[in-house]
C-alpha cells in the first residue's frame, strides 16, 4: 500500500484505479467505463483530456516547463495574471499564484494580516477572522483554523488559531421559528452583530459565496453575500471570498460573486483554474490591499510568502487554454442550461420519502438523504447511507462521492444532456435500492437531528 491517500480509510476497500479518461468518462484498470459525476472533485471544466489544453501544455513544456517567480517570471504566467485581472469582478488587479486551494486561502490570511500591519494607518490589533459554521477552506494549518467541520478538524485543535464563527446560513435546516422567508434576515442579523461588536479586531470575513461545498452543499439565502460586503465596507473589515469550489462556471456564472455584483477585497481561486488538468491556484487582491505591500527592498514591505511552483508556466498555459475555451464556448451559459436540465430530471426525487432536500446553485447540487423527512432526521452515521448510494451508482456506471449522507452531484458543464438524464435516473435508482428496506435502519430512530455533512465515505 505505497500510495497513502488523503481523507481515505486506508484499511477499507481498494480504490478505483483509473488508467485513462476522455470527456466526462473515466476508464478503470479493470475495464469499467464510469461517468464522472463530480468532475473529479469539482475541478474538471471541459472534460478530461481536452485536445486544446493538451496542446497548450505540450507547447509550453517544449519552451520551458518551470521557472521560479522569485526574481523572475515567465511570459505565460504574466499573461495569465493579466487575464485573471481582466475577468474577475471589479478591480482585483493583483494576482499571487500558488498550487492548490488550501494554499490560496493560506496566502489570503497572511496577506490580510500583513495588510493591517503595513497600511498607511496601521491597525495591528486587527488579527482575527470571522467565518461561517461548517466552513471548509482547506487543510493547511491556517485554512483548517477557519474550518468548522468537526469531523475534519477536531484532532488538530491544539495547533489552530481561534475564529469568530456564526451558524451556517443553511436554508434547509433552519432554527426553530425561522422559515425560509426569514432566513436572510436571521442569518444576516447574526453576522452583522458579530462584525459590529468585533470590527476593531477583525482582519477579515472569510466565506464561500452562495454555497458551502464541503459542508454538504449548504446553500445561503440570496442576498446574504451582498449584505456582508456592505457591512465589511461600513466597519472597515476585509471581505475574503473563497471561490476555490464555486469559481469557473459551476454556479452558472464565471464567479459566484457575480450573482450579487460583489467584489471582494481578496479572492481565492483553484480547482477549475487550469480546467482541472494541473495544480494551480491564485489569490487576487485589489489596489487597496496591494498598495500596503509597495516599497523599496530596504523597507521590507514585500509579501513574506511564496511557493516553489507558484505560477508554474506549464500550469499557466493550461489555464490560459481553459479560459479561451470558457470564453469561446460561453461555458457559463452552457453550465446554467445544463443545470436547469439536470434539476428538472432530479425533480421527481423531491417527493421521495428519504430525500430531505435537493439544494445548491447551478451545477453544484447536494441531495440530502434523511431517515425522517418531517423531522429532517438523519440516518445513524454507522449505516453510511450516502456511501452505499454512491457505491450503487458506481455499479450503474456513474462515479459519485458523498459528503456524509449528502450525495454530491457536480458534473462538468460539457456533459452531454443524455448522460445527465441517465445520471439522474441512476441516482434515483441507487437511492431506491439502498433505502428499499427501512427496517434495516431502525436504529436511525435515534439519529441526530442534523446531518453529518463532512466525512466523504
Amino acid at each position: 500500500m505505497a500510495h497513502w491517500r488523503g481523507f481515505t480509510a486506508m484499511a477499507a476497500d481498494p480504490p478505483l484505479v483509473i488508467e485513462s479518461a476522455q470527456g466526462c468518462f473515466l476508464h478503470t484498470q479493470d475495464g469499467r467505463r464510469l461517468f464522472d459525476g463530480v468532475s473529479n472533485l469539482w475541478c474538471n471544466v471541459h472534460g478530461h483530456s481536452h485536445p486544446e489544453i493538451i496542446a497548450a501544455i505540450q507547447d509550453q513544456v517544449r519552451r520551458v516547463s518551470h521557472i521560479t517567480t522569485l526574481g523572475m517570471t515567465a511570459d505565460v504566467t504574466e499573461a495569465l495574471a493579466t487575464r485573471l485581472a481582466d475577468i474577475t469582478p471589479g478591480d482585483l488587479g493583483h494576482v499571487f499564484f500558488s498550487s492548490d486551494g488550501s494554499s490560496a486561502v493560506e496566502a489570503a490570511l497572511k496577506m490580510a494580516f500583513q495588510y493591517w500591519n503595513q497600511k498607511q494607518n496601521p491597525r495591528p490589533e486587527k488579527t482575527r477572522f470571522l467565518t461561517l459554521g461548517k466552513a471548509y477552506h482547506g487543510d493547511t494549518t491556517g485554512s483548517v483554523s477557519l474550518g468548522g467541520i468537526d469531523l475534519f478538524h477536531r484532532l488538530f485543535a491544539p495547533l489552530l488559531f481561534s475564529c469568530l464563527r456564526v451558524p451556517p446560513p443553511c436554508t434547509y435546516r433552519l432554527p426553530e421559528g425561522v422559515d425560509v422567508g426569514d432566513a436572510l434576515q436571521h442569518y444576516g442579523d447574526a453576522i452583522h452583530d458579530l462584525i459590529r461588536r468585533h470590527h476593531h479586531e477583525l482582519a477579515g470575513v472569510v466565506m464561500e459565496p452562495l454555497v458551502q461545498g464541503a459542508a454538504g452543499m449548504v446553500t445561503h439565502p440570496p442576498g446574504l453575500l451582498a449584505r456582508v460586503r456592505q457591512w465589511c465596507d461600513e466597519y472597515d473589515v476585509l471581505l475574503i471570498a473563497d471561490e476555490v469550489a464555486t469559481g469557473f462556471c459551476k454556479t452558472g456564472r464565471l464567479f459566484a460573486c457575480q450573482h450579487e455584483a460583489v467584489t471582494p477585497d481578496i479572492l481565492c481561486l483553484g480547482k477549475g483554474l487550469s480546467g482541472g488538468t494541473l495544480p494551480l491556484a491564485a489569490t487576487l487582491a485589489g489596489p487597496k490591499v496591494f498598495s500596503a505591500f509597495l516599497g523599496k527592498a530596504s523597507e521590507n514591505r514585500q509579501f513574506f510568502h511564496g511557493h516553489t511552483f507558484g505560477g508554474n508556466p506549464t500550469a499557466a498555459a493550461a489555464a490560459l487554454a481553459s479560459l479561451d475555451l470558457i470564453e469561446r464556448q460561453d461555458t457559463s451559459r452552457v453550465a446554467f442550461e445544463k443545470a436547469q436540465l439536470l434539476r428538472r430530471q432530479l425533480a421527481s426525487l423531491e417527493s421521495h420519502p428519504y430525500v430531505g432536500d435537493i439544494r445548491g446553485r447551478g451545477l453544484m447540487i447536494g441531495i440530502e438523504i434523511v431517515f425522517n423527512r418531517e423531522k429532517k432526521q438523519s440516518f445513524a452515521p454507522e449505516h453510511r447511507i450516502g456511501y452505499k448510494i454512491c457505491q450503487a451508482a458506481i455499479a450503474r456506471g456513474f462515479w459519485l462521492r458523498p459528503l456524509g449522507d449528502v450525495i454530491v452531484v457536480m458534473p462538468a458543464p460539457v456533459a452531454d444532456p443524455d448522460d445527465l438524464t441517465r445520471l439522474a435516473i441512476a441516482i434515483g435508482e441507487s437511492i431506491e435500492e439502498v433505502t428499499r428496506h427501512p427496517n434495516m435502519y431502525a436504529s436511525s430512530e435515534h439519529a441526530r437531528g442534523a446531518t453529518m455533512a463532512g466525512g466523504a465515505s
